[in-house]
């Protein structure tokens, strides 16, 4: 009985997480630079929509592809922003007077903690990827010490606005790496180059 082995080819979904991280990055750091108005209610929808679920379906892609790195960070990081975005409909009182009068902004800090020990050790694997994405991560580490210093009061002006220029800045290097997933990969060449891997364990 003759066997026939089909192969399922999968596209590389880096350049779909990029843009939600690019998209919900330059719209909330618009927010914190005060280009935009103070309230979070039209970031939400940035939030769960790109940079939750667009970096959760990147993820998932990435489970079926094999790659550890690209599925622990797209779908940590989608799941990060839908919880960020629950956060805020929560103050917004969304979910109930209750819920909103019982909410206390440290326990939000507590996740920026835990955010910031799990983007150190990605910043470690990402040094075995590109210089693009190491960049993307050793910023989002600076924005979530930021972020934490400032939900727990500490030098909380000076750490918003480290802040909002970190993000901003993640927004411009996650859009230029998910141009080079794109452009590389159509031209079948390097149109913007990503950096070669350190590999600094060698």
């Amino acid at each position: 009985m003759q066997e026939t082995n089909v192969k399922i080819t999968t596209a590389d979904p880096s350049a779909l997480g990029l843009f939600g991280l690019a998209m919900v990055t330059i719209v909330a750091s618009s927010q914190k630079m005060g280009w935009t108005g103070p309230g979070v209610s039209l970031i939400v929808p940035w939030a769960i929509f790109l940079g939750g679920m667009a970096q959760l379906i990147a993820g998932m892609i990435d489970m079926k592809k094999n790659n550890v790195f690209g599925a622990t960070a797209f779908c940590a990081y989608g799941f990060f922003w839908m919880g960020v975005a629950a956060t805020w409909l929560t103050n917004l009182g969304v979910f109930g007077e209750s819920m909103k009068a019982a909410a206390d902004m440290n326990q939000l800090g507590v996740a920026y903690i835990g955010y910031l020990i799990f983007s150190m050790y990605m910043f470690v694997a990402s040094l075995r990827t590109n210089k693009v994405l190491m960049t993307a991560f050793g910023l989002i580490n600076v924005l979530l010490i930021a972020l934490a210093l400032s939900t727990f009061g500490i030098a909380h002006d000076l750490m918003h606005t480290v802040g909002a220029v970190t993000e901003l800045l993640i927004a411009f290097v996650s859009f230029y790496g998910s141009a080079g997933c794109v452009l590389n990969a159509t031209y079948g060449k390097v149109i913007l180059p990503m950096g070669k891997p350190l590999n600094v364990f060698q």
